[in-house]
């Protein structure tokens, strides 16, 4: 953690991106938000959740960052006071495996680039779900849950908090309105 904190000393303010759930659930103080792009990356469900959004008898899926494409998240400044006391919140909630790489990238927002940490997909860790169908997305989606509760949640409250702030997904937008419309008619 320190080493990742370290590595961008001379900057004055650090930087979060926040693609998923960080947008509607941040679980740390920051003392700004903006809307921001990253390039060379996008947003997939990815990651087995065996805790969170599934168990390890029935995994869930949550984002991750897999290389190529471009995603519109959100980037949060944390204090200055009391960033290693955020940092280590955020942390412990991002890294309690080796699922993810944490990246310090240039994300564009309106008001000129900053350099932000990325938590991107380690394509290499066991946690990677590899390619999946939209249909295997859903079925997942529809069946897991864990203890933040079921995973459909996890993806319309993401679709939901993007739209909401203004992010354009359409796959994820597509995908969260076929998982209501099988929760509404119990297929």
């Amino acid at each position: 953690m320190f080493d990742t904190l370290n590595a961008l000393e001379e900057q004055k303010d650090i930087w979060i991106f926040g693609y998923g759930s960080l947008i509607w659930r941040p679980e740390f103080a920051f003392e700004e938000a903006r809307p921001a792009t990253l390039h060379g990356y996008s947003r997939s469900l990815c990651l087995w959740s065996c805790i969170n959004r599934g168990t390890p008898e029935q995994p869930g899926l949550v984002f991750g960052l897999k290389s190529g494409g471009i995603c519109e998240g959100r980037v949060f400044r944390l204090p200055n006071e009391d960033i290693v006391g955020q940092f280590r919140a955020l942390w412990k909630r991002e890294m309690p495996s080796e699922s993810y790489i944490p990246m310090w990238l240039d994300c564009q927002t309106p008001e000129g680039i900053v350099k932000a940490l990325v938590f991107v997909m380690d394509t290499q860790s066991c946690a990677y779900t590899g390619e999946l169908s939209e249909e295997e997305m859903i079925a997942i989606a529809l069946t897991a849950s864990g203890t933040y509760g079921p995973c459909h949640e996890y993806v319309t409250q993401t679709a939901e908090a993007l739209t909401a702030a203004g992010i354009k997904d359409e796959g994820l937008t597509q995908l969260s309105q076929k998982i209501k419309a099988r929760l509404a008619t119990g297929a």
